[in-house]
This record gives C-alpha cells, sequence and structure tokens, in this order.
C-alpha cells in the first residue's frame, strides 16, 4: 500500500525537480542567481559601445557608418551595436566591422555560419580558431571562416570579449554564461579580389590594433561601476578608400 502510494506521487515528486532543474539553469545562464542588475549593466555596456567605440585606432579610420539589419539586430539580440567600416590608410585595405552587445545566450546563438548560408553564401572554408598577437605580447582568440557566393568571397573573423579575455568558445552558451553581458566583434572582408591568404591577414591586423583599443575605451570602463559615460563626439570621416 505504501509502495503503491509512492509511486502514484513520483511523477509529481520528478516533473518538480525537472521545474527547478531547469529554473537554476536559467538562472545561472542569465546571473539571476549573482545579485548583480542585469538589466542595467547590459544597458550600460551597450551605451559604453555606441559612444565609445573608435572612430579611428593605428592606422584605421572609419570610412562609412553603414545601417544594420533589424531582422539581423533581433536575432543576434543586440542591446547595443555597431556597424561600420574601415580603411587603412597605408594600404587602402577596408574591413567591415559590426559589433553588438547582447547576453550571453543571445550572443552565442547568432555565428556566421548560421546567418550567412541563410543570406544566399555557402560555406567554404570551415570555421577555425585563431590566435590574433597582440601588441602589448598578449593573446586574443577568434574563429575564422569563410562564406562564398558567385561572385563574392568573404572572409569572417568573430571573437567574444569576456572575463576580460577575447575568446573563441568551444561551447559559446556555457563558457560566456557567468557575465552579465557580452561584447561580439565580427571582423569582415571582402577577399574576392584578393590573393590566397590575404583576406585572412587584414583581418588578423585589424583585429590586433582594434582589440587593445577597444579594451582601452570600452571594457575597463565595462568593469568601472562608476565610469562616465559621455555623449558621442561625431567625426565626419574622410574620403572612403578605394
Amino acid at each position: 500500500m505504501q509502495s503503491t502510494g509512492f509511486r502514484s506521487w513520483l511523477p509529481i515528486v520528478l516533473g518538480l525537480a525537472a521545474v527547478v532543474g531547469v529554473t537554476y539553469a536559467q538562472g545561472k545562464y542569465t546571473n539571476r542567481w549573482s545579485g548583480t542588475n542585469v538589466a542595467a549593466e547590459l544597458s550600460r555596456d551597450a551605451e559604453l559601445l555606441e559612444t565609445r567605440f573608435p572612430e579611428s585606432f593605428g592606422v584605421w579610420r572609419m570610412v562609412s557608418e553603414d545601417e544594420a539589419d533589424p531582422a539581423q539586430l533581433k536575432a543576434a539580440g543586440a542591446v547595443g551595436h555597431i556597424s561600420r567600416r574601415y580603411a587603412n590608410d597605408d594600404t587602402g585595405a577596408t574591413v567591415g566591422v559590426f559589433i553588438v552587445c547582447a547576453t550571453p545566450h543571445d550572443a552565442s546563438g547568432h555565428t556566421p555560419d548560421r546567418c550567412y548560408p541563410s543570406a544566399g553564401f555557402e560555406i567554404g572554408e570551415q570555421e577555425h580558431r585563431e590566435v590574433i598577437p597582440l601588441p602589448n605580447g598578449t593573446k586574443a582568440e577568434a574563429f575564422s571562416g569563410t562564406f562564398k557566393k558567385p561572385g563574392a568571397a568573404l572572409r569572417i573573423f568573430w571573437t567574444y570579449a569576456a572575463g576580460g579575455r577575447w575568446i573563441a568558445p568551444q561551447i559559446a552558451r556555457i563558457e560566456l554564461a557567468n557575465n552579465p553581458s557580452v561584447f561580439k566583434i565580427y571582423a569582415i572582408v571582402d577577399e574576392t579580389l584578393l590573393s590566397k591568404g590575404e583576406g585572412s591577414r587584414i583581418g588578423a591586423e585589424f583585429l590586433s590594433e582594434l582589440i587593445p583599443e577597444f579594451d582601452r575605451l570600452i571594457t575597463t570602463q565595462s568593469s568601472t561601476p562608476d565610469a562616465d559615460v559621455p555623449a558621442r563626439v561625431s567625426v565626419v570621416p574622410g574620403p572612403t578608400a578605394s
């Protein structure tokens, strides 16, 4: 009799355990249990991105500020974003950069291998992890891969800023989970007319100069609660490089 009663309660107990497990997992993913105001930190980091992202750094300068696709922003869960094109003053090489500030859950779910095929591209070179040497002797990780369609070939690097590091995580949703917000950079090189290996070199050089400046202006401020966030100062870009 007692055994029969236990069996009748077993589905309810298992159901409650499942609810508790899912709730805990969601809490871990969203920092619900960390005691931080996730929404406030996310909003603040998004504002830092949009007001402090550099319009020039090293030999690179902004030549255009582009409109981002609203559907792409929604898919990326972007609370803040930057979409621009930069030119190298020495070589004339150009790189498109798309950056979002989002929750770890949203940032990890929107990657080039998912969005570019839906835009008519095929995966050329499979994504792989690369190490980007930085001027201060440290290193950043980034994914790199190519996407092609008739008449066009793109080399794309992407990397995540989390916990003071730039990483290319194996399982992004898990490895990024303890951060209230994440910055994700896409560096996009049109290598349709470039010689083999040139697009990879340009993208890596771009990131090696951008990341230290990004850290100086944005990442370090993100971890300083009382830092002021100034209004954006507009700079009129120079002529677009050919």
